[in-house]
């Protein structure tokens, strides 16, 4: 009676090479889910293991391949698939987000790789004439941290020394030890590693390590928290080197350059808002209230994620005497707008009045979150 049983429920479904016709993925693939929890087959013969499947699981299967087609690793795709129709075309919209953010930073890499090693003799050629005619560089600083006109506490963390000028927004239940964890992890590197005569692939290496060495600290800064993976920070950083900027950048805290009395942002936001900018599906205006423009792409954070840690984005800047930078979190970026921010940087007479007036205009805008800013200018010597 059970062997009767048995065949009747395989008889109502189909057979492992079937399924694998219907939903063009092949019977090692379809193993391979089983194992993993993320297809499983609706009967396993307990006698001979033989795996039947129900015509039901086509859209599911499909799903899967489809996934697996544009790259989503296998753990992405098991919670898509766990999700209904809505929320699955957010995540995937999400990820693949995520993809052409990541993109777009090794593109920019490398555009500066090409065009550093097209001209390496050029430079090398001009570095004494340049130093002659430029002579020493040097920059003065000034860094402001401030909760805000709303919360009560500050997460957000701000340092500005020779060597190096950051911000971290931080969020989550450990957010404030993430956002000072993160910049206290690159004070040694800026201090120790970074000299004025590192070529430029070395300085890349050297932020590449910073970079990592931030992401631990953060790590260990959150670890034995209920839920680590939802803590954590953002992290915008420049290492000066004494002729260059070494830029270090991850979520959406910006910097900015005040060049010839016009603000440029020289960094790219790791957020779904801006993907959607990106993409053409949202405009500036929009993004500004959009009800997931907190969403994050990538920040530092307390666990590796599915695809293991983050990476940071990372470049270098070329310094000039007059430039004036302005690192900050969005509680400045997201409620003064970039008119506001160049009127104040231009007016300034110098960082401290910078910092000060661009956290006032902050407050004047509701203050609705903390405030993080380093100014910096880059002075003749």
């Amino acid at each position: 009676m059970e062997r009767e049983a048995r065949a009747k429920g395989a008889a109502a479904l189909v057979t492992i090479g079937e399924f694998a016709r219907s939903s063009r993925l092949s019977a090692k693939a379809l193993r391979r889910y089983d194992e993993l929890g993320l297809l499983r087959p609706a009967l396993v013969d307990p006698v001979n293991g033989y795996r039947y499947y129900d015509g039901t699981q086509v859209g599911t299967a499909r799903l899967v391949a489809w996934l697996r087609r544009i790259g989503m690793p296998l753990a992405g795709i098991k919670e898509v698939v766990a999700l209904d129709a809505g929320a699955a075309a957010a995540a995937i919209r999400a990820y693949w987000a995520q993809v052409e953010a990541e993109t777009a930073a090794r593109r920019d890499l490398a555009t500066f790789l090409v065009d550093h090693l097209s001209a390496e003799e050029v430079e090398m050629s001009q570095v004494d004439m340049d130093r002659g005619t430029l002579g020493t560089l040097g920059i003065r600083y000034a860094a402001q941290s401030d909760p805000g006109a709303v919360r009560g506490t500050n997460q957000d963390a701000a340092f500005a020394g020779a060597r190096l000028l950051a911000v971290a927004d931080g969020f989550g239940e450990r957010g404030a030890g993430a956002s000072t964890a993160a910049i206290d992890a690159l004070k040694p590197v800026a201090q120790g590693a970074v000299r004025s005569a590192v070529p430029a692939a070395e300085l890349l290496n050297t932020l590449e390590d910073a970079a990592d060495l931030a992401a631990r600290a953060v790590r260990d800064a959150v670890a034995g928290s209920g839920a680590p993976d939802e803590s954590g920070t953002t992290l915008t950083a420049m290492v000066w080197t004494g002729s260059q900027l070494g830029l270090v950048h991850i979520g959406d805290s910006r910097a900015y350059l005040l060049r010839g009395g016009e603000l440029f942002r020289i960094t790219h936001d790791h957020s779904l808002v801006q993907s959607m900018i990106d993409d053409g599906s949202l405009t500036e205006e929009e993004a500004a209230s959009h009800p997931q423009r907190a969403l994050l792409l990538k920040a530092l954070v307390g666990g590796p994620g599915q695809d293991g840690p983050a990476r940071a984005d990372v470049r270098l800047q070329e310094a000039r005497p007059g430039d004036r930078y302005l690192l900050c979190s969005d509680g400045l970026s997201a409620v003064v707008d970039g008119a506001e921010l160049a009127g104040a940087l231009g007016a300034a007479d110098g960082p401290d009045t910078a910092v000060r007036e661009l956290v006032a205009l902050a407050h004047a805008a509701g203050g609705p979150d903390n405030v993080a800013c380093v100014v910096a200018d880059v002075v003749a010597l």
